[in-house]
Parts: C-alpha cells; sequence; structure tokens
C-alpha cells in the first residue's frame, strides 16, 4: 500500500508494542490485576472479541482465518478451537513470542501458524476469512478504508473488523486521557464516523461484491470500539 501515512504509522505501532508498550501489553491480556481503567478496557476487549467470533461459523474446520493484529493470540486461539487454519499475525516481535509462549497444548482440530508480518503483505496469501480486532483503530479513515479493501480482496466469505466510533463522548473521553498517568494511557488512535466509514468502503472500486452486514457498538467505560461485517455478497 503506498501511503505515507500508512507506512509511518505502522512503524510507529511496532515500536510502541515492541518497546514502550510491551510489558503493559502482557499484562492487559493476561488474568493479573490491573487498575480500574485497565480492567474496563480488559472487558471491553473480551466482549468484542466475543462479537466478532459470533460472526463467524461454529465450525470453521477446513477453512483459513487470517488474525489480522493478533496481539497476544486470544482470539486466534478461539478461531482455532472451531477447527480454523488461523494465521496470526502482528506487527510486534513482542507480542508474537509471547502469543507463542501462551499457546495451550490442545487447540481441537486447528492450528495456529503465529508470525510477524504486515496484515497486507499479499505473500501471506488467500483467506475463508479476515478478522481485524483493534488493529485497524490507528489508521485514517483513507487508508483504513483501504487496508479492508486490500484485504477483502483476499478473503473469499468477508472481513470482520472493528473501527473507533467518533462520538462527542468518546472525543471528550479521549481528551481526558491525557491527564492520565502515562502507563494507563492507550495508543493513539483515530475515531471515524459510521456513516462515513460505510460511504469510503461502498465508493471504493474494489469492494462491489460486498456488502455491510452486522455493526454492533461495545461501551465498557474506558473502553469504546464497534464491530463491523463486510460480507461477499
Amino acid at each position: 500500500m503506498n501511503s505515507t501515512s500508512y507506512e509511518v504509522r505502522r512503524g510507529e505501532l511496532e515500536t510502541y508494542f515492541d518497546k514502550t508498550a510491551a510489558d503493559a501489553w502482557a499484562k492487559l491480556t493476561s488474568d493479573k490485576p490491573v487498575s480500574r481503567i485497565r480492567a474496563t478496557v480488559r472487558a471491553g476487549r473480551d466482549q468484542m472479541r466475543t462479537t466478532l467470533l459470533s460472526s463467524l461459523p461454529d465450525d470453521l474446520r477446513g477453512q483459513r482465518v487470517l488474525d489480522a493484529g493478533c496481539g497476544t493470540g486470544a482470539l486466534a486461539i478461539e478461531a482455532a478451537r472451531r477447527g480454523a487454519q488461523v494465521v496470526a499475525i502482528d506487527l510486534s516481535t513482542s507480542l508474537i513470542e509471547l502469543a507463542r509462549e501462551r499457546l495451550p497444548s490442545d487447540v481441537g482440530a486447528g492450528h495456529i501458524d503465529f508470525r510477524v508480518s504486515d496484515m497486507l503483505d499479499a505473500s501471506l496469501g488467500a483467506f475463508d476469512w479476515t478478522v481485524a480486532m483493534d488493529s485497524l483503530i490507528h489508521y485514517r479513515g483513507a487508508d483504513m478504508a483501504e487496508m479492508i479493501a486490500q484485504l477483502a480482496a483476499r478473503s473469499s466469505k468477508g472481513v470482520v473488523f472493528s473501527f473507533a466510533p467518533k462520538t462527542p463522548l468518546l472525543s471528550a473521553m479521549h481528551f481526558a486521557g491525557k491527564a492520565f498517568p502515562r502507563a494507563d494511557r492507550a495508543p493513539a488512535i483515530e475515531p471515524i464516523g459510521e456513516k462515513d466509514l460505510r460511504e469510503r468502503l461502498a465508493k471504493h472500486p474494489s469492494l462491489g461484491d460486498f456488502k455491510v452486514g452486522n455493526s454492533v457498538r461495545i461501551n465498557s467505560t474506558f473502553y469504546t470500539s464497534q464491530a463491523m461485517e463486510l460480507l461477499r455478497a
């Protein structure tokens, strides 16, 4: 993807999750006690993961799933337990190493291949489904729409993803968040209105065979994110 803003943001995220936030992210995605702020984020992420997975079939045997921005691997594990062959990628070497450490010895009929990679890397191949949980929220609207289109081109059934909805309340919370201790701050995100995102996807020339499906907003105090389905018609 030839976009300077995309390349810059990707580099910032790689540095953030590999160096600045590696320990904090490891704790947030574990079952260890965390601050009240982070507890609401953890609860929201758990709900979001369940919501995104509900868009996928219960039986994923014989299907290939891309977990685009897998973090420490929780969603990939659940997909594998449904029988999926999961390629779970992340920009962060630290998070992929942690995901491999946390991988259960038995994931049922499925399999997970953890890799350090860019989600848009064409060498990853084609998939039945792509899931991108809170990995697109850091990119500007134009870049996000293009990323979704590129993921959709390699997904025979659809892309299920989350985005940060642009609301007055969320904007106020982001502004107030600057007053919190640095350890409690999330990486910068790029909120986008649902109408704006739908219009960008509808106008994209390569998405004529796709339609927007269900869209569900998750609110958990300091975590607000919205799930959306983009399904091949």
